[in-house]
């Protein structure tokens, strides 16, 4: 007699049914097939309809913050023009006076050719007052340290022939304009420095 062992398939005749209903199911529907959508429901329906609400809200929002942007951007392009404006005019405004003086001296030069030397001064004494009031000081003393932020070096001399100690500005060969932390432009300068050093 054999023994009871693993069951194995048999082949049974077309049209022979099954003795477990189950099996038909799994022959229809393999083990890891694709799964059969279930009929929708109301719920379902009222899920989806919800669903593309608050996409198109969402869409909303992101069109109207994008819009939001897009003006932000364009009003403060209009904020910097207007300030660029305004600095001219004042700059502008600032240099009215020197110019003035320009005209005054060109008129008396004819009549007294001393006048345009005086008006010169008055131009020059104007114009560095019009740069002092914008916040930038002239730096054109000699004796003073070195300092490769104001200086720009443009020779050096021997400290001794220069009555200046090393390492000092012997003298300014063009001034420097600036501030402390903005330099416009930095004094040309030569730097005493003792000989063979």
């Amino acid at each position: 007699m054999a023994e009871p062992g693993p069951e194995t398939p048999t082949a049974r005749p077309p049209g022979t049914p099954d003795a477990d209903p189950g099996a038909a199911e799994a022959r229809v529907q393999p083990e890891g097939g694709p799964p059969q959508e279930a009929a929708p429901t109301a719920a379902d329906g009222a899920a989806a309809g919800a669903t593309q609400r608050a996409l198109v809200a969402a869409e909303d929002r992101w069109r109207r913050a994008a819009a939001d942007l897009d003006n932000l951007r364009k009003r403060y392009a209009r904020e910097v023009a207007r300030e660029r404006e305004n600095e001219r005019e004042l700059v502008t405004s600032a240099f009215l006076p020197v110019l003035d003086t320009i005209d005054r001296a060109l008129e008396h030069a004819a009549a007294d050719p001393g006048s345009i030397v005086e008006g010169i001064r008055t131009l020059r004494e104007q114009a560095l007052a019009v740069v002092r009031g914008l916040g930038y000081g002239r730096e054109d003393e000699p004796g003073v340290p070195f300092d490769p932020a104001r200086h720009e070096v443009v020779g050096v001399v021997d400290a001794d022939g220069a009555g200046t100690p090393p390492g000092s500005v012997a003298s300014v060969v063009r001034p420097g304009y600036g501030a402390p932390g903005r330099q416009l432009r930095p004094a040309a300068v030569t730097v005493a420095q003792r000989a063979g050093s």
